[in-house]
């Protein structure tokens, strides 16, 4: 702590981007090169879902000639969350200090990373914002920006976090931010998944910074998003808000008691 009694926050360390991959064969060669430009010291972790198109093979003959890449093969398709999180644990395993979300498809910019790490020096959890004053999102139609847009309001309001965007997947966090959050009690792995760290994140104290970034929206390959998706993370957070807000009540009317 300082005089003041802000927090003092020490160095980064050394930075993992982890790239989660499944069927990304025309997108990882470039979205590695990307990184590896944008912020030379980084390492990265290709978290490869056992694609059927050879995107880990790709990502291994990267590897093999780049030692600061890894490649992480999993058994199958598990979903986003899942593979977010057995990169958190090998990157955590290993050393690293700051560990990175980030597309495989471009959408994530990665000349918007040092941003997003400078921001980091005085945070626990950075995250890349579409709907904050600088941040925007490029070929989307509107029913698209209408889901995402709608998606982060009613995770906000419902749950009771301040950030804008919730739902973002672009994000910066501290070792022992991820350390902090209970990361073996995660169970969403799919579209809420981003849902669930934030608000994991804001009701365990650590501090939280938007930083406006420009989501761009893929050129080459499929989306992942689905109707399915999105209906399981309407689902959960709504059912997380409930029990949330009548957690509240009942702490209300004991102590409401107990005077």
């Amino acid at each position: 702590m300082s005089d003041e009694g802000q927090r003092v926050y020490g160095p980064l360390g050394t930075v993992l981007v982890i790239i989660p991959t499944y069927n990304e064969a025309d997108n990882i060669k470039p979205i590695v090169a990307r990184v590896r430009s944008a912020v030379p010291d980084a390492h990265i972790l290709v978290a490869d879902d056992n694609s059927p198109d050879g995107t880990g093979k790709l990502a291994d003959e990267i590897a093999v000639g780049d030692d600061a890449v890894h490649v992480l093969h999993r058994k199958g398709k598990e979903g986003l969350g899942a593979a977010y999180l057995a990169g958190f644990r090998w990157g955590i395993e290993h050393g690293y200090g700051v560990l990175v979300e980030m597309d495989a498809d471009g959408s994530h910019q990665p000349e918007e990373l040092p941003r997003l790490l400078t921001a980091l020096k005085g945070a626990d959890l950075v995250l890349g914002s579409r709907w904050i004053p600088g941040g925007r999102v490029v070929n989307w139609p509107k029913s698209r920006e209408f889901i995402s847009r709608g998606g982060s309001t009613y995770s906000r309001i419902l749950l009771d976090v301040p950030i804008r965007d919730v739902t973002g997947g672009y994000r910066a966090f501290r070792k022992e931010t991820l350390e902090g959050l209970g990361m073996d009690e995660v169970a969403s792995a799919g579209y809420c998944f981003q849902v669930d760290l934030a608000w994991r994140a804001v009701k365990a104290g650590f501090h939280v910074v938007e930083v406006p970034i420009t989501f761009v929206e893929r050129e080459r390959g499929d989306s992942k998003m689905s109707r399915n998706i999105i209906v399981e993370a309407l689902f959960r957070v709504t059912g997380w808000g409930i029990t949330s807000r009548a957690a509240k009540v009942g702490k209300a009317v004991t102590g409401a008691r107990r005077t």
